[in-house]
Parts: C-alpha cells; structure tokens; sequence
C-alpha cells in the first residue's frame, strides 16, 4: 500500500521498489531487449568535445573582454545545456556504460567533471548506486529531501525558487550528510577533487576567473532554475498517486542523452543513454500507461509557481531491517 501524504508528510509506501518486477515482465515478455544491454564508448567522445566546448567558450569569452552580463546569459543559454549533458554522461560512467572497467569509467567521469568545476563525479556514482538500490529510503537515498528540507521549502514560490537555485549545494553537500552507510571521502573522492583543483589551476593562471565563472554559472543553471534543471524534479517526485517514477519524451531529450527516459534507465540500469528509447519502443504497453511528462519547461514553472507542489510530493519506504545498523553507523 501506498499511504496518500498530508500536505507536509510524505507518502509512505511499504511496496517493494516496482522496477524490479518489472524488468522481469519485460524481459519475459520481450527477451529481444536483453540485446541492449551494451555498453556505449561514443560517450567518451562526448565527453572530450562538451568539456572542449565548455573551456573554449568560458575562456573565448574572457579573452574577447565579455561583459559579466554577457558570460550569465551564455552560461545560461549555452553552458546549462552543456553542462547538463556532461552530468549525464557521468551518469552512465557511474554505470559503467562507457568503458569495461570501474576504474576506467571512474577517470572518465573525473574528465567530465572538469567543465562542472567542484567535485561531483564520483561522490554521484556512490550515492546513485545506493538510490537505484534503495530507492525511496531516507538515510540511504541521497535523492530524498530531509523533512526539514521539504518543511522549510513548503509550497512558497519564493522559497521553492531559492530551493532550485539552490539546488547544487543542497545535492552536493546537504544531502550527502543524510547517508551513513558509505564512506563520504574515499581515495577516489580525493583523486577527484585533486583533479578539479588541477584542471581550473592552469586556466586561472593564464585567464584568470572569468572562465570558471562562466563553468560554475553553467554547472548552478543546469541543476537549477532552467528547463533542464526540471529534469531533477521529474524523475521521483509524485504527480499521480502510486507512481514513484516518471519520465519526459519531450525534444530536450536529444540535448541530454535521453536522461528524460527514467522509468526505462530504472527498470534497466545496464542499458546506456543510446538505447534507452529502444527500451520503450520494444515494450509500449509497460510504459504507455505511466504517468509522464512533455515539457520540462511547463513542468519548471509548475513546481516552482503551484500551491500543490511540495518537497513533500514523493514516496518513501522504511528503512530495511539489514540495513539498519549500517545506515546509524
């Protein structure tokens, strides 16, 4: 069962995560999709030329003597888009979709990370590991606002808009502080954030700030008050009762490797961003069905302008009983 929420509680589930079970239907009822699960290397190559893209903007622009104005509306017009993209691919490294080896996919996330400038790649791969894992569970999904979180957000506009601006610290460094069961710095972490500090290094020395500015402003508008900051609202905040998963098949998809596929990337973690519409196409009667959306666009100015929308809109799960003890430590 599915406990409908009161305005400021969420809605407690005691379900079992129904991406599973449906992974199995598919699969018996279409076996053919087991074909896509193939790993993707065309990543790599989108990665080198995002990060390209993103250093030879932020560092053209402040070589040609842009007004700080300028570098905002390119960062937002130009630099979310990128940026977003690249958190994406960083995305299907965390599933090691890109390259045989964790190790491997590991380096090719800290490579995208650099136009992202702080430190976000491999601290994502381990807490998004445990979210497909534990979806819906407090203390051990990292995606699940804390209750003084969604209590302070409520449903004032002013507050959500702040929230969503917000957005990268409260991902970054919030939420992270909500899971107990894993280790927050590990060598990787520090390998990570040793990269970051060495990649803006040369281009502060040669160019100053600027270009970092124009990479942050970039890396704050993808996560945030944006059309592709709506991505981070879609994916598991409740918008028809039940259903704890949703996906968008609107035209931004081809600007961000069809992250807008969700419920398919959940049901099947081990299929890249290439072929996740395959996915849909073998089995539309699994997904035709489900809740989802159209515009991120519209979906942005829902969450942050309607009274109904709240932090509050999502299910949870208790805590499993294996995991109670890891989840205090």
């Amino acid at each position: 069962m599915v406990a409908e929420p009161a305005p400021t509680a969420f809605a407690l589930s005691n379900l079992p995560i129904p991406h599973r079970e449906r992974a199995k239907q598919i699969l018996a009822n279409h076996p053919e999709v087991r074909a896509l699960f193939k790993r993707d290397r065309r990543s790599a190559l989108w990665t080198i030329l995002l990060v390209a893209l993103q250093l030879a903007i932020g560092v053209g622009l402040t070589v040609l003597g842009a007004h700080w104005w300028i570098i905002i509306v390119a960062a937002y017009a130009v630099g979310a888009f990128a940026n977003h993209a690249l958190f994406v691919l960083i995305h299907d490294y965390s599933h090691n979709l890109v390259f045989r080896t964790a190790n491997s996919n590991r380096l090719g996330a800290i490579f995208a990370n650099v136009a992202i400038v702080f430190p976000a790649a491999i601290g994502f791969r381990n807490y998004h590991l445990l979210h497909h894992s534990y979806l819906g569970t407090p203390g051990l999904d990292a995606d699940v606002p804390t209750p003084k979180e969604a209590s302070w957000v409520g449903n004032s506009p002013w507050r959500k808009t702040v929230w969503l601006g917000m957005f990268w610290a409260v991902q970054g460094l919030l939420r992270p502080t909500t899971v107990r069961a894993i280790r927050r710095v590990d060598r990787w972490v520090v390998i990570n954030a040793v990269a970051m500090v060495g990649a803006m290094a040369p281009v502060i020395w040669f160019f100053g700030w600027w270009p970092v500015a124009y990479l942050f402003a970039s890396t704050v508008f993808a996560l945030g008050v944006h059309p592709v900051g709506a991505r981070w609202i879609q994916e598991h905040y409740m918008f028809k009762d039940g259903q704890e998963t949703y996906s968008y098949y609107g035209p931004l998809n081809k600007l961000s490797f069809n992250m807008g596929y969700h419920n398919e990337h959940h049901d099947f973690p081990h299929v890249s961003w290439s072929r996740l519409p395959a996915v849909r196409a073998a089995a539309p009667e699994f997904y035709d069905h489900l809740y989802h959306h159209r515009s991120w666009t519209r979906l942005l100015f829902h969450v942050l302008f309607s009274r109904d929308f709240r932090l509050h809109n999502r299910i949870v799960r208790p805590m499993p009983e294996r995991m109670k003890d890891a989840a205090a430590a």
